[in-house]
Parts: structure tokens; C-alpha cells; sequence
């Protein structure tokens, strides 16, 4: 018994990491999205991206998605990395409510994130306190974005009531035209449930093969394979997160003899699981390649100063003391960082996506490990010098200062309802009455019944699927076109050759492109009726 409590008592600190790290995950994603009274409860700064994640989970847990394509964008390949919402989804077809089921797991992703940046960080630097600062500046990002909110609050006696009740994140560049990025908060764990579960499965991958390295542990080939079928199956659960962490392996083994064994075996395994996926993501029709574009976000008049100057603001007070915490290290963990190092450089050089913005991954991704040199850095110093120990911690209240003006955003947030089929008649004639792998031409973007009900529906808000690399423009065209169809021979070509099974109008919206009401209303046999929408079956018109 003695010897339990002397455990306890030595491990009290991590025991309260553990504990801190998994209430606050629960709190961030439970309080962004719950469930009640048949409705959904979206926080207003996630209602944009779940547009998208609800009907992606929706297609796996209601409708029928197999193979998977986008059901925002249907009868093509699926370019985005589902397995994430696919878990969600066969976790709401066993029964469990979709706020569980999406909460679970991003809570259990976010935990664990939080628990790989503390181990890691803990491993390279020998130090619990290094590894509790690296988890204080993931959470609290350390940008100059507090510069933008004293411009709209002056400091006063109110500041502090300012920052608590402030609902807005002062900076969310490039949205708002400010510099700092909007990729920094904690909104983006919160929007991209998928993220944070990518980031802790490639730190563990990683974590993994540098044991041999930091432990001076001989190579056990099991694990090498295992960390290899890992990897693999990792490929549709994060696409980028798949190849950073691919990279990184290459990489720690050209700069570590000793792991080039096991890289080549993790990624000879991973190889043979995941070319079947890219060779599935590759049968669609997106056409969109990686082209140089210097400068990420500063790319408009950029200048070397103008360059710098972003990421000042960006990274802040961190674009000091990581170089500090670099040149403190030791060889091997110099070595590590520029692996990392390395997706900062990418993301700076090339654009992988449609959207730039979209390469915020790379700097997210690489700050897991500028955080822990920033915070060896303040270790460094604070146990070398009396002196500097009053300046070290006004250095630390600026690096987390602008993540706590940033988190009341998020714990301030409003909520909006969503209406689900056991309270929504549109949704819940749509998901008792049509097929499960139904298509439907749809009139509205967002929130479709349709969507809501798992059906896919012919075009989405076209964001989505752009910024995934398909042809949005010619199918909203098309859309629009077939929507304002004068000919029934010339519609029902279109709609056989796109596999559209249903027509769905919201007649309560105003367009600005004409819709052809009577068409339908003479031509096709409708099959549903509300005070908003009318749904058409185009089976017995349109025949093959």
C-alpha cells in the first residue's frame, strides 16, 4: 500500500495531465455539437464545415456509400479522406447517437494528440516540465493575433471582462483580410473532427520507430510491420497527414542508420495497403496537381519582408525561441527538428490543393514540434538563470495570451439547430421511403433533407467539392440547367447519365437562377409534398 501511494505520489503530475488533457478534449467536442430533443446543436463557427462531415457521416450510418464516393458530389470516386466519418457513421448504424458517435472518437483523437505532444515531447528532452509546456503552447496558440483584439478593446479596467465575453476570434486571416491565420485556434480541431486523430496517430507512428534511437533499444521487426499496416490503412483517414508521416520516416532514415531497417519496412508494408486506395482516388476525374506558389498566405506582393513579417505574426514570440531551442539541443534532436522543419519549407513552396489556404496543415503539423523547442527553450533558461527567470515569464504569458483571447470564441459560441428526421418530416419521409443509395437533384446547397437523411444529392455547396479537386462549375451548370429543363427527352438523358433517381425543389427559397416549377409538376410523378418541399420520382418518366 505504501508503495502505491509512493507510485502515486511520483506520478501525481502525469496522472493530472492525463486527467486535464481528456476533460478538456471531452468539453471541446461536446460542447460544439450535442444532440436533443430530435434536433442537432451546432456551434455557429462549425455550422459552415458540418455542412459537409454530416452528410459524409450520414452516407455510411443512413444511406448506402460503397465504394465510397462524395455525397455532395456523387458518381465519382471519393477524393477526401473518409475513414475518420466512416467510423462515425458504423457507429451510428449500430445505434449510437451521432453526437456520440462523433464526439467519441474526436474526443478520444484530441486526448490522444494531447498525450503524443506531451510524450514526445518529455522523450527528447528528458523533462516532464518541457513536455507539460509543449501541450500549454499547442493549446494556446502564441500568434500576435492579440495585437488585432486591443485595437477593437483598448486596455482598460474592463480588458479581462473583454477577453471572457468576447465571441469573436480577433484575427482569421485570410477570411477577414488580417494577417494572422485563422488556422491557429482551437476551431480547427473543432471543424475537422478528422485532424487532431491524424496528428496523434503519425506522432505514435513516429514515437514508435525512434525508440530504437532514444532508448538505444534494439529494432523489434514486429512492431516495424505493425507501425507498416498502421500507416497503410492511415492513407483514407488523412491523406496529407499520410504522406508528412511517410516523409518523415524517409527522412529520420537518412539521417539515422540505425532505422533505415525498420523505415523500409514500415513503408514497404504500408505500400502494399495503400496503393490500392491511391489507385481508387486516382479513377475519378479531378485533374488538380501540386504547382509551386512561394509564400503560403504572404504569396500577394511578396517580398522577403513581407514574408517575414506573416510569420512573425504567426508563429509570434515562437519564431524566437524555437531557433533557440534548436541550437540548445543536442545533435539527434537538432536532426529531428528538421524533418519537421522540413513541412514548414513544403508548405511555404508548393500548393497541393485548390485553396492555399488548404496548407495550413503543413504548419499546423510542423508546430507540434516547434512548440516542444519553444518550451525546452524556457527550460533551458529558466534553470540556468535567477536573472532572466522575471522576463521568462512575461515571455510565457505572450505566447499563451493570444490562445486564451482565442478560446473564449469557442467557449462563448452560440448554438444553431438543426432539426433531425425524428422532428423533420421532409428527412424522415426521405429516409423511409427512398432507397438508401438514392441520388437526388437537388435545389439548395446546405443541409439538404436529402443530405441529412444519407441520400447524396447531386451537388453540394461547391466549396466542398472544389476545394477537393472536382469540376464544380460544369455540374452546377448542369444542375442549374436541368433544374429549368423545357424538354423532358433532353432532362431525362442528363438525369439516367448522372443516376439522379429523385428531384427535391425547396419552393420557400428565392434563386438567382430560374427554376421551372410547371416541368415537374406536369412531366414527373411527385411523391412528396410539404409546406417546403416537393420531391419527384423520376423512375416511371425516365426509363432506360
Amino acid at each position: 500500500m505504501k508503495s502505491l501511494k509512493k507510485h502515486l505520489k511520483e506520478e501525481l503530475l502525469e496522472i493530472c495531465i492525463v486527467v486535464f488533457s481528456f476533460l478538456f478534449s471531452f468539453w471541446l467536442m461536446f460542447s460544439t455539437f450535442s444532440y436533443k430533443a430530435g434536433s442537432m446543436l451546432i456551434a455557429t463557427k462549425a455550422w459552415s464545415d458540418f455542412a459537409s462531415t454530416i452528410p459524409l457521416i450520414r452516407s455510411f450510418s443512413l444511406g448506402f456509400n460503397f465504394p465510397p464516393q462524395y455525397p455532395l458530389f456523387p458518381e465519382e470516386p471519393i477524393h477526401y479522406h473518409f475513414l475518420f466519418y466512416f467510423l462515425v457513421g458504423f457507429l451510428e448504424k449500430l445505434g449510437v447517437r451521432i453526437d456520440y458517435s462523433l464526439n467519441i472518437l474526436s474526443t478520444f483523437g484530441f486526448f490522444s494528440l494531447l498525450i503524443m505532444i506531451y510524450l514526445l515531447a518529455k522523450k527528447l528532452f528528458h523533462s516532464k516540465f518541457v513536455g507539460i509546456l509543449s501541450v500549454i503552447f499547442f493549446l494556446f496558440n502564441g500568434s500576435l493575433s492579440f495585437l488585432e483584439f486591443f485595437k477593437l478593446h483598448p486596455l482598460s479596467f474592463d480588458s479581462l471582462r473583454d477577453v471572457i465575453t468576447n465571441p469573436t476570434f480577433p484575427s482569421f486571416g485570410p477570411y477577414d483580410g488580417k494577417i494572422v491565420s485563422a488556422f491557429w485556434n482551437l476551431n480547427i480541431y473543432t471543424n475537422q473532427r478528422h485532424l487532431a486523430g491524424a496528428f496523434a496517430i503519425s506522432l505514435f507512428i513516429i514515437y514508435l520507430f525512434l525508440m530504437p534511437i532514444l532508448k538505444k533499444q534494439k529494432i523489434n521487426f514486429k512492431i516495424s510491420i505493425l507501425l507498416g499496416i498502421i500507416l497503410g490503412f492511415f492513407f483514407y483517414f488523412h491523406l496529407a497527414v499520410f504522406l508528412m508521416t511517410a516523409i518523415v520516416l524517409i527522412l529520420l532514415g537518412l539521417f539515422f542508420r540505425g532505422l533505415r531497417i525498420s523505415g523500409l519496412i514500415i513503408l514497404m508494408t504500408a505500400g502494399i495497403i495503400a496503393i490500392p486506395q491511391y489507385l481508387y482516388l486516382q479513377s475519378g476525374t479531378a485533374t488538380f496537381k501540386p504547382f509551386f506558389s512561394p509564400g503560403y498566405l504572404a504569396s500577394f506582393n511578396l517580398t522577403f519582408f513581407s514574408f517575414i513579417k506573416y510569420w512573425f505574426y504567426n508563429l509570434g514570440l515562437h519564431s524566437i525561441l524555437i531557433p533557440i531551442g534548436f541550437f540548445l539541443s543536442n545533435k539527434n534532436t537538432k536532426k529531428i527538428f528538421m524533418v519537421f522543419f522540413t513541412f514548414f519549407v513544403i508548405g511555404n513552396l508548393i500548393q497541393f490543393s485548390p485553396e492555399i489556404a488548404a496548407n495550413h496543415k503543413f504548419f499546423n503539423y510542423f508546430m507540434l514540434a516547434g512548440v516542444m523547442f519553444s518550451a525546452f527553450a524556457l527550460v533551458w533558461l529558466w534553470k540556468r538563470s535567477v536573472v532572466l527567470k522575471p522576463i521568462l515569464i512575461v515571455l510565457f504569458f505572450f505566447l499563451i495570451l493570444p490562445g486564451l483571447i482565442d478560446f473564449f470564441p469557442v467557449y462563448n459560441d452560440s448554438k444553431i439547430i438543426l432539426a433531425d428526421y425524428p422532428v423533420n418530416p421532409d428527412v424522415k419521409w426521405i429516409k423511409e421511403n427512398t432507397s438508401k443509395d438514392s441520388v437526388f437533384l437537388n435545389s439548395q446547397y446546405l443541409y439538404d433533407p436529402a443530405s441529412l437523411a444519407g441520400r447524396k444529392i447531386f451537388l453540394g455547396w461547391p466549396y466542398f467539392a472544389w476545394s477537393a479537386g472536382y469540376d464544380t462549375l460544369t455540374r452546377d451548370n448542369l444542375r442549374k440547367s436541368l433544374l429549368n429543363s423545357t424538354s423532358l427527352n433532353l432532362f431525362c438523358s442528363e438525369a439516367l447519365k448522372n443516376k439522379i433517381n429523385y428531384v427535391e425543389i425547396n419552393t420557400s427559397e428565392k434563386y438567382d437562377f430560374p427554376i421551372n416549377y410547371n416541368f415537374f409538376e406536369v412531366n414527373l410523378s411527385k411523391k412528396y409534398e410539404s409546406a417546403q418541399y416537393k420531391i419527384y420520382n423520376i423512375k416511371n418518366v425516365c426509363k432506360k
